[in-house]
């Protein structure tokens, strides 16, 4: 992927669509080219075309969300990883700076083994020389390639870990990190159990948003790794409940 289309996948997150014009005009190429580049995206799965317009994939397809800050997150993975140990025997959920994190692992570690309910992640790392993963079963959601449910939650309750690494979708001061979905918000929470310490991994733009349902309470979380552009009141929150926050620059 070049640096341009990762730069379109930027645009149309943040705009959710847009017009092959403008895009020419803001990335400084012609419409011929724009247009390229929208085909191989589209070949990809990662946008779609709509009459003259193209509009990013699901949100919650993590092809997508990888190449959205792909570099800030590879730096919040490299951040974290450094903290893991060879031999260590991990749990981590979805999310994209999550499946940076298992790349990370599975490349640099040895005898890395990664408890995942994430297919996309097991997918992701599965030609890594050094890794193993265990999947956790349960009912499969194709868009974000995660196992949720029952058999999830009592799938992790077989395991207990040292260190769960989780993304969140949202942030809220007073009740703590939120998600989009109720039942892979569940399938964390019993992860969270199996585990001694629980890290997030995080963009900071994800603490001005706010997930629909509880995913964790502040004090089940130990560390939060994430880019130095994080709001000065949650970065206090944090701290107040005794939170690491580790601020990985960016520039």
């Amino acid at each position: 992927m070049t640096g341009r289309h990762t730069r379109i996948l930027e645009l149309l997150t943040e705009r959710q669509k847009m017009e092959v014009a403008q895009l020419a005009e803001l990335l400084g190429v012609s419409q011929v080219t724009v247009r390229k580049d929208l085909d191989q995206l589209e070949a990809k799965g990662l946008v779609r075309r709509v009459h003259g317009c193209a509009v990013i994939g699901s949100s919650d397809d993590l092809n997508n969300r990888l190449a959205y800050h792909y570099d800030s997150k590879k730096k919040i993975a490299q951040a974290a990883a450094a903290d893991v140990r060879d031999g260590e025997t991990v749990m981590i959920e979805s999310g994209s700076c999550c499946a940076l994190l298992a790349e990370e692992l599975a490349s640099k570690k040895r005898d890395i083994t990664i408890v995942t309910n994430s297919a996309f992640i097991a997918g992701y790392i599965r030609t890594a020389p050094h890794a193993r993963v265990i999947l956790l079963g349960g009912e499969y959601q194709p868009e974000a390639q995660v196992l949720v449910g029952p058999i999830a939650r009592k799938c992790a309750q077989e395991f207990f870990v040292d260190k769960l690494f989780i993304g969140t979708d949202g942030f809220h001061k007073q009740s703590g990190f939120t998600a989009g979905n109720l039942m892979r918000a569940e399938t964390v929470r019993a992860m969270a159990e199996q585990a001694g310490q629980v890290t997030i991994l995080t963009e900071s733009e994800k603490f001005s948003q706010q997930g629909v349902v509880s995913l964790l309470r502040l004090e089940q979380v130990s560390r939060v790794f994430t880019d130095d552009n994080i709001p000065e009141s949650a970065e206090q929150a944090l701290a107040s409940h005794g939170i690491e926050v580790h601020k990985i620059s960016i520039g």
